[in-house]
């Protein structure tokens, strides 16, 4: 910007560098998020509305695509960071994307991963999907420490699904997980969530959301490994009661990985299937 003083008959012209930060366009977000060009055109729309979701399979928190979880995002795409990066991707594809992107994926959640393989998708390591090979598919499938999937081989293909955890309709409880028969099956059943959302599970009970399934953990966080159905940041643990719940007609299921899942009743379990509910990690009685 110019301006001009006047000094009796000299004119100094003085010259001000005025700076403004600049506004990041629509492409460069959408590329951060791990697209590619033509994808981003076609699916801008479709993803934005997944990553801004709130879908949490009744554990109260949404899906974040700049979550830590599972791997360091990171622009090497070299060593344990490639492999980590491609298994958060694929764990997005297996759970909640792959209707909008025309994969063919079967009513038990199995894709073939050559299929995978071909979409135009960058993972958060800034890796094309397409770079990728089977190899390291089945790396981390190996790596993931939640056993958040599983492989088959059928008729000389590979096929991969995620275990639990879909927003997919087109997926078949009955063919994905195994039936829960009888209480005796089940030693513990519980629910890990955070205290500001239990005023509202106590009116309404546990809402599967977006999800097509409540999650339930079949461990505590402190029996010496994984606990897969449950965030490690829990701050309250909400025990079902199996047997009353399988009496009164509710369907349980239990996964791969040892997630205990149920659709409840129309979408949730009734507060009164609650055995218990408790402070974590001091385990202290909360009544309800």
């Amino acid at each position: 910007m110019w301006s001009c003083v006047n000094n009796n008959s000299i004119r100094i012209l003085r010259y001000c560098l005025v700076y403004l930060p600049p506004v990041p366009s629509l492409f460069s977000r959408s590329r951060a998020l791990g697209f590619t060009d033509n994808t981003s055109r076609n699916h801008n729309s479709s993803f934005a509305s997944f990553s801004h979701s709130t879908r949490s399979g009744g554990r109260g928190r949404g899906l974040d695509m700049n979550s830590g979880r599972g791997g360091r995002r990171g622009g090497s795409g070299g060593g344990k960071d490639r492999i980590d990066a491609l298994g958060r991707l694929l764990t997005r594809i297996l759970r909640h994307m792959a209707s909008e992107l025309n994969l063919n994926m079967r009513s038990d959640g199995y894709v073939k991963v050559q299929d995978l393989l071909k979409l135009n998708l960058k993972t958060f390591a800034n890796m094309p999907l397409q770079s990728h090979t089977v190899d390291e598919i089945r790396e981390a499938v190996r790596r993931d420490n939640k056993q958040r999937f599983s492989l088959v081989e059928e008729n000389g293909e590979l096929l991969i699904r995620a275990n639990q955890g879909h927003t997919i309709t087109a997926v078949e409880t009955e063919s994905l997980l195994k039936p829960i028969l009888s209480a005796e099956e089940v030693t513990v059943c519980v629910h890990g969530t955070y205290k500001k959302y239990l005023e509202s599970i106590l009116e309404s009970g546990l809402k599967r959301m977006e999800r097509l399934h409540v999650h339930f953990s079949c461990g505590l966080p402190t029996d010496g490994e994984v606990i897969s159905g449950m965030r490690r940041d829990i701050n309250v643990l909400i025990f079902l009661d199996v047997r009353k719940a399988l009496e009164d007609g509710m369907k349980l299921y239990i996964s791969e990985n040892k997630v205990i899942l149920t659709e409840g009743f129309d979408g949730a379990v009734p507060v009164k299937y609650l055995e218990k509910i408790e402070s974590w990690p001091d385990r202290q009685p909360i009544p309800f």
